[in-house]
Order: C-alpha cells, then structure tokens, then sequence
C-alpha cells in the first residue's frame, strides 16, 4: 500500500473518530454530564510523519505508531459513551404508596419508641401490612436486606448521588444490582425492625444527607426542573 493511500485511510478514520466523539457528546442526560462528557471527548492529537505532507512514502513503523494512536482514540471514545450513559438523574416526583396516611412527618419529633425529642429522617406513611410500594423514580437497587433498626430495607440511587429509601417491608421483590423504573413494584408494607405498627418509612437523601421527602412525592415538572438545576450546580 502506498503512503498516500495509507495517510487517505487513516484521515478518514480520524473523521469518523470526531463524529461519533461529537455524538456521543450530545447524549448526555444533565448540562453537568454534558460539559464533562465535552471536554473528555476532545480528540487527541495524533502525530503525522513530516514526509507525509510532502507524499513520502510512509514507513512500517510510521504506519503502526499512527494506527496504535487512533485505536486508542477508539477505546477512549469507548469510555466517554460508558460514562455518559451513567450520568443520567431521575428526581423522584411521586408518592411511595397508592393509598396511605401520614403518621408522622419530616422534622423534630417525640420518638415513639425511644422517647425524648428526635429528628426523624423521612416520613411515615401507614398502610395496612402487605400494600404495595412503588419506585418514585428510575434508579439501581444499591441494597435490599434487612438493615438495623430499618428492617426489611430498600435504597435506590437515581444518580448525582440523590437515593430513596424504603424501610419497616413485610417482603421485597427485588435485589441489589436491579434496575427498576418509576412505579415498579418493589415490595410491601411491614412492621419490621424499629416499628410501632405497620407503615412505610420513606426517606429522601442527597449527598448522604437526609432532606423533607414532601416536595418528591408530588409529580411536579416544576419541581423536577428545579431539583435537577440544584443537583447539576456546581
């Protein structure tokens, strides 16, 4: 193969680099995965022989330097479509329970079992053992166990380290490492663990941290769109 029929192949390939690098770019879920998602899909600079400008023929170990540079291009590009595909949020905006009454809210309270005023983390919302709960959002399973004083516990990650909890179950129906949807069944009502009767403990945490689970159990794309802004900023 001549130098200039090789250069004429391998420019091409570079092209088709850049348009799948560019599209992959315009996939992202949120403007902070997009911006990083950009910026990681920036083309590498791959050195070209000084003689190839001129047609000189293109020597052997020229030729594999050249096709080692843009395979490892491809496998980058690999990588940014991975972690773009990762970066999506979905902010819960609907109630846990199709029918349910609020025994206890979001705040400062008199603990019901270990007495004395303290911060209670999420709602609870009582239902008769064996009702239904839902997913709120899409996301990954990250545990379904029993977990301490939670019992038969459920937590979901729906990304930019937003998560749902789901606490006090009779039975669960999915595992960790399940994908579930919003409105996927994911298990019932109970009274495990620390419980009084049974209910569904329902918390709302972002960064670890556990905030009023109220405004994310309205389906709302007002709020969605604020929560997302908040979530995405830096």
């Amino acid at each position: 193969m001549d130098g200039s029929h090789m250069t004429k192949l391998f420019n091409n390939a570079l092209r088709t680099l850049a348009l799948g690098l560019g599209a992959v770019t315009m996939m992202a879920a949120a403007p902070a995965a997009a911006e990083s998602a950009a910026s990681a899909a920036m083309v590498p600079a791959v050195d070209m022989p000084a003689g190839n400008s001129a047609g000189a023929p293109v020597t052997n170990s020229d030729g594999d330097r050249q096709f080692e540079q843009l395979f490892a291009s491809w496998e980058r590009m690999d990588k940014v479509s991975a972690g773009v595909a990762t970066t999506s949020v979905s902010v819960p905006s609907a109630m846990p329970l199709t029918d349910a009454r609020l025994s206890s809210g979001y705040g400062m309270r008199n603990h019901p079992v270990l007495g004395g005023r303290r911060g209670h983390k999420g709602v609870d919302l009582a239902a008769p053992t064996g009702t239904p709960v839902y997913a709120t959002a899409d996301g990954f399973v990250s545990k379904a166990d029993w977990f301490s004083s939670y019992g038969k516990y459920i937590s979901i990650e729906h990304g930019a380290s937003l998560q749902t909890r789901f606490a006090h179950l009779s039975d669960m129906v999915v595992s960790a490492g399940d994908k579930v949807k919003k409105g996927d069944l994911i298990g019932y009502v109970g009274s495990t663990g620390r419980s009084t009767g049974p209910h569904l403990h329902y918390e709302v945490r972002v960064d670890g941290v556990a905030v009023d689970p109220s405004p994310y159990m309205v389906p709302s794309d007002d709020h969605r769109d604020h929560a997302l802004a908040l979530l995405s900023a830096d």
